[in-house]
This record gives structure tokens, C-alpha cells and sequence, in this order.
């Protein structure tokens, strides 16, 4: 699909993709005052179905990115009904019929009004495009940022705070400039956040570890849904503190979001990862890898409160 010959929603209504503009004066575009949340649609060939992943829980996360930001006026004019006819209609508009993501952003629809939040209009856009690969899925080389990840009490790290992203900007451009694929965050105190734009999991003998929420990371979406099934699966998994040095010595290593779904992550500041510091995909990566495909295209039938049927 080329996305910018699409459809686009803006202000209430359907556009043009290259219509749907902010001004160069706006509050989003000067401040970051802006919140988003992105979530993908899998085609199911068979069926010739389009599933939304978890479109509820998406909607609720940008409900609380909102409150947190003081962007009162949004949950007053958006309920989820309203939210979910949005992106159907959306979706017919655009005549989707493969895998794709929905970006979806509330931005402050002010000009020249400074650094104020609350009692200024709210406007909703959202827009579809291909699902790529923000990094490669058949693994990634990554190293530990010199940039440290913002503090929640700076930028909320559970916001989807468009300004934030310039802290996750620099690790990531640090990262491709000295040959890696992508960096990882830790926090002030030196613990283990997560990747620029993706929570992070480790395997330590056959238990899945991952970064506690309350270690300046966004609570993801899909590490919840990671967090369900792998227990599901009847493998254990710890939500606590992770350091530095227990990445490199860990059996496995991946990142998930909805745009990097699950990527396993190969080494780490040149280090290998894997048992034998091999850098091969481990059994558990792998295991959650097809599961969690296989959730989202409605292979399998279970879980089905995470699947919309919101296309053909």
C-alpha cells in the first residue's frame, strides 16, 4: 500500500493523507504536546479476514496517556464505540487487505499558546500504513545507550508522549551510527528500561525475565500479551530489575512491540547472545515467535477477546 495516497482521519473527518496537517505554529509540532498509540492489523489469507490486535486495550492506553498529559477534553468527546467505528471505517476506506499498522495520535489543537495544556481543544488523527520492519525480524545486533532513558517524574514513561520520543531519537541514531541495529535504555540508576521503542525480555534458565513497570518503561501492550501467553505455555516469568551484565550472560534476548512484534536480538555492545554465546534464536524466542503470529492472524482460536474483525 502507498499510505501517502491514502485516507486519512483528521479533525473529525476523512482526508486526503497529504490534507491532514497540523501548522508549523501548533503546540504538537512546537512543544511535543501530543500522545499516540500504534496498533496492527493481520491478514488472514485463509479467511481473508483483518484482525485489530487488541484494539480495546489500545484505546484505553491512549485514555490514560490523556489523563496523565491533562488532555481532559478527549475521554469528554471519545468513547470506545466512537473510537472503534473510527478505525472500521478507516479501514474500508483504505480497502485493506494485508498486514498494516494504525497510528493514532491526540494532539493540544492550539496555535501560538505556549507551553499550556489543560482547557485547550484536543484534536484525534489517525492514518494507516505498511507494516515493514522498523528492524530486521530475523534478529538484530544492539548495544547499551550512552543515553539514559527520561525519568517518569521528567517525561511519564507510561505516556506515549510524542516529545519523549527526542530521548529514545538519540539512543537510537547513536546506535545505527556505530553499526548497530538499535540501542537499549537503562535508567539513571544504571537498571535495565527497555529498547527505543519496544519493552525487553531475557531468558535465564528457562525463566523469562523482564524489566518491573515502575523502571521508567512503557507498560507495553504486547509485553502484557508476551507476559499472558508465555505463561500460558506454562513458562515461568519474573517482572523485576534487570542489569547490565545479566544481558550478556542471558540465554535469550528479544524485544516486543506492535510494530517489532517479537525480534529476537542476536548480541548485545558485540557480545553474542545464547547459551553458548552463539547468537542463535533460542527454543523460547522461537516458540513465542510462532504463538503469538499465529494469535494475531486467528491461526488458532485462542484469546479471541484480543481480535476485532475490522475489515473484509
Amino acid at each position: 500500500m502507498d499510505y501517502s495516497k491514502s485516507i486519512a482521519f483528521m479533525r473529525d473527518r476523512f482526508v486526503p493523507f497529504v490534507d491532514a496537517h497540523v501548522s508549523i505554529a501548533s503546540s504538537p509540532v512546537l512543544y511535543g504536546l501530543s500522545i499516540y498509540t500504534v496498533f496492527s492489523l493481520s491478514w488472514n489469507e485463509k479467511e481473508k479476514k483483518l484482525y485489530a490486535f487488541r484494539l480495546k486495550d489500545h484505546f484505553r492506553r491512549l485514555v490514560s496517556s490523556a489523563r496523565i498529559m491533562d488532555f481532559n477534553s478527549f475521554a469528554e468527546t471519545w468513547d470506545y464505540d466512537r473510537f472503534e467505528k473510527m478505525v472500521h471505517d478507516l479501514v474500508k476506506k483504505n480497502n485493506i487487505a494485508e498486514d498494516a499498522l494504525v497510528r493514532v495520535t491526540v494532539f493540544v489543537d492550539a496555535l501560538l499558546a505556549g507551553t499550556k495544556i489543560h482547557g485547550l481543544p484536543m484534536a484525534l488523527s489517525a492514518y494507516v500504513y505498511p507494516m515493514g520492519e522498523i528492524v530486521p525480524r530475523s534478529g538484530i545486533n544492539v548495544c547499551i545507550s550512552s543515553w539514559r532513558r527520561n525519568s517518569d517524574n521528567a517525561i511519564p514513561s507510561r505516556a506515549k508522549v510524542n516529545g519523549g520520543y527526542a530521548n529514545v531519537a538519540l539512543m537510537k541514531n547513536e546506535a545505527l551510527v556505530n553499526g548497530y541495529d538499535d540501542a537499549i535504555a537503562l535508567d539513571e540508576n544504571g537498571a535495565v528500561t527497555e529498547g527505543t521503542v519496544a519493552n525487553i525480555f531475557i531468558e535465564r534458565g528457562g525463566i523469562l525475565i523482564t524489566p518491573a513497570v515502575n523502571f521508567d518503561l512503557l507498560e507495553g501492550i504486547t509485553r502484557d500479551s508476551i507476559i499472558r501467553i508465555a505463561h500460558d505455555m506454562g513458562i515461568e516469568v519474573l517482572e523485576r530489575a534487570v542489569t547490565r551484565s545479566e544481558l550478556y550472560i542471558a540465554g535469550e534476548v528479544f524485544i516486543t512491540g506492535s510494530s517489532a512484534r517479537i525480534t529476537p536480538i542476536l548480541s548485545i555492545d558485540r557480545r553474542e547472545i545464547g547459551t553458548h554465546g552463539d547468537g542463535r534464536i533460542g527454543p523460547i524466542t522461537t516458540r513465542l515467535m510462532e504463538k503469538y503470529e499465529d494469535i494475531q492472524r486467528a491461526h488458532i482460536k485462542d484469546y479471541p477477546e484480543w481480535r476485532l474483525n475490522i475489515g473484509v
